[in-house]
Order: structure tokens, then C-alpha cells, then sequence
């Protein structure tokens, strides 16, 4: 199934978080939400992401954004990554993968020419409204977390990028030469 599009409305679920709980998307209205769909609990690639989401946690809070993430993972997974990390958001599971399916998020991947169906990293970020505002349909485990902070707190990549053109600029001219000696 294809991601879905921006400027859409999110579609509803409701899922069990680590605790066992059922939440639904709708519940969050009033607030951003972040919704990142991750392959695996524990795994290198998804730890590093999930920990970085927890240590930007203070400042998506401060910009009324709320994260979700969600994988295959079954509740005990969820809970066991969740303390082992010290994750102050909450993890849904999607065992069934309805959810992941419905957001175009499972999907074939082929790995050492083996092709399997399994999760495609990927974020949605959700306005206040319900609808979806941007798609990183395959995101980066090490990047993802800060790209998302970036767009809820305002921050313009396009202008991001032309400082650190700059920067990098700068560093890279040859320093003027030395005046010699008379």
C-alpha cells in the first residue's frame, strides 16, 4: 500500500501502547503529533531513533507536539524497550499491522535479495487538526527526531541549510596569506 498524502486528513485508529492501553489518534486533537513507524524494538537503528526522539522530548513538548511510535512489536516488547531506554513517550502495537498498512508503512523490502513484507521507516507529522502536514517516507534512524523538531518549532530547513552552507564555506577558503617580512 502507498503512503498517504499530505494536507490529508490522518485516518483514526486505536492501537495498545506498552502499558496495555488502548489510544486513539483522535484522543490528541489540540495537539501536533508525531507518528513514527520503526521496524523493531531494541534493534540499533530503532533504539537510536527512539532515543533521540526522548532526548528532544522537552522541546517538542514546549512547541505542544506529542510522539507516538509504533511497530510490529507486541505490548510486552513495547514495555521492555520503553524502561530499558527510559522512553517518556508512548510506543503502540500493531501485531496485525493494520495500522502500518493503512499508512502505507508496510511494505516489501528486499534485503541480501531476500524480499519480505516488513516496516518501512517513516514519520508523519500531524497538525492540531488532524491533518497531515508532512511525510518522511523514509527516514533516517540518526536524523528524523531533529528534522521533526525543526518543522513543529518553526525552523526553516532552507534557511538551516544556506547557514550551514556558509559555515562549511568558511571553514573550507584558504586563510589569506601572511604578509612577508621586510
Amino acid at each position: 500500500m502507498a503512503f498517504l498524502e499530505e494536507n490529508t486528513k490522518a485516518p483514526d485508529f486505536c492501537l495498545k501502547d506498552q502499558e496495555g492501553r488502548e489510544v486513539r489518534l483522535s484522543d490528541f486533537r489540540g495537539k501536533k503529533v508525531v507518528l513514527y513507524f520503526y521496524p523493531r524494538d531494541n534493534t540499533p537503528g530503532c533504539t537510536r531513533e527512539a532515543c533521540a526522539f526522548a532526548r528532544l522530548k522537552g522541546e517538542f513538548d514546549k512547541n505542544n507536539t506529542l510522539i507516538l511510535g509504533l511497530s510490529k512489536d507486541n505490548e510486552q516488547s513495547h514495555m521492555r524497550f520503553a524502561l530499558k531506554h527510559e522512553l517518556p513517550f508512548t510506543l503502540l502495537s500493531d501485531p496485525e499491522h493494520q495500522v502500518l498498512e493503512l499508512y502505507g508503512a508496510w511494505q516489501e523490502k528486499k534485503l541480501y535479495g531476500k524480499v519480505s513484507m516488513g516496516t518501512v521507516r517513516s514519520t508523519y507529522l500531524i497538525d492540531e487538526e488532524g491533518t497531515i502536514i508532512k511525510i518522511f517516507k523514509r527516514a533516517k534512524a540518526d536524523t528524523n527526531a531533529q528534522e521533526c523538531l525543526d518543522i513543529v518549532s518553526g525552523v526553516k530547513p532552507a534557511a538551516k541549510t544556506k547557514a550551514k552552507a556558509k559555515s562549511t564555506e568558511a571553514a573550507a577558503a584558504p586563510a589569506a596569506p601572511a604578509e612577508s617580512a621586510k
